[in-house]
């Protein structure tokens, strides 16, 4: 069911349904909550299953200055309005920097974290100047026309070819992103920090889903990180690309619910 609450004077929204433990689903960059929709149908018959619209997306409300932080505070509030103090915390590309802020915020909220194909690295200067180049095209030709462009390259080229009514349906949800979120987004993830030390502090464990063909966060990128903290659990998956949790979402699910139940074990 939907659910609002006040994030600072204005209005922020998230999904919940399920009982007992509780696990918050974070999504990336040009999605909201319904691109978790394969894990929620799953995990919700085992745990209290948190999916918030982060702000500027679906029924939350953009806020200013917009930053990994902010949103690591948002996503607090939507637990707090739960009554919840602590989670399993899993973030989708955009939604990994965003858990990643959340578990250096609140290091005692956090029964474990996942970074499904997203890094804790900053972005590079080329990258800094790619999305800056994006942005010049949002504000150009629109929203529309940048999705896609860019999107179709997020999943991995066997599923691209084969999947195209999930692909299409992929980008049409994009589309409804508004323009004046997309750059708010793009700016945040340009600003935001290293937090390759949340990995290694880590005292819970960390989840990581990558695909060998993610173009956004590349195997070596990955790699580098994969060793920095005292308990992990890492998947690699051939033939996927940086939309893991669509491309192989029957896949995902059993793996997140290994992962959650083995951070409630370790507790």
């Amino acid at each position: 069911m939907w659910k609002t609450f006040d994030n600072g004077g204005q209005e922020g929204a998230y999904w919940v349904e399920g009982q007992g433990d509780a696990v918050l689903l974070l999504h990336g960059f040009a999605e909201d909550h319904s691109v978790w929709e394969h894990q929620t149908a799953y995990l919700r018959a085992h745990y209290r299953v948190i999916v918030p619209d982060l702000p500027g997306t679906g029924r939350s409300s953009l806020t200013s200055p917009l930053s990994m932080e902010s949103m690591a505070s948002f996503a607090w509030k939507a637990l707090q309005a739960e009554g919840i103090n602590s989670a399993v915390v899993i973030g989708h590309s955009m939604g990994g920097y965003v858990a990643l802020a959340f578990a250096e915020a609140y290091p005692n909220a956090v029964e474990g974290l996942g970074l499904f194909s997203s890094t804790a690295r900053p972005d590079t200067e080329e990258k800094v100047e790619s999305r800056r180049k994006s942005i010049r095209i949002m504000q150009q030709y629109g929203v529309e026309s940048f999705v896609k462009q860019l999107l179709p390259n997020m999943f991995a080229s066997g599923f691209r070819n084969t999947q195209t009514a999930r692909v299409d349906n992929y980008i049409q949800q994009a589309m409804t992103i508004p323009l004046e979120t997309m750059i708010a987004y793009y700016e945040a993830m340009i600003a935001r920090p290293d937090r390759t030390a949340v990995l290694s502090g880590a005292r819970k464990p960390v989840f990581y889903f990558i695909g060998k063909e993610d173009q956004a966060v590349p195997l070596e990128n990955s790699m580098t990180q994969v060793v920095l903290p005292p308990v992990a659990s890492i998947h690699i998956f051939d033939a996927v690309g940086h939309m893991g949790l669509l491309e192989v979402f029957e896949e995902s699910n059993l793996l997140l619910h290994q992962f959650i139940t083995f951070c409630q074990h370790k507790q």
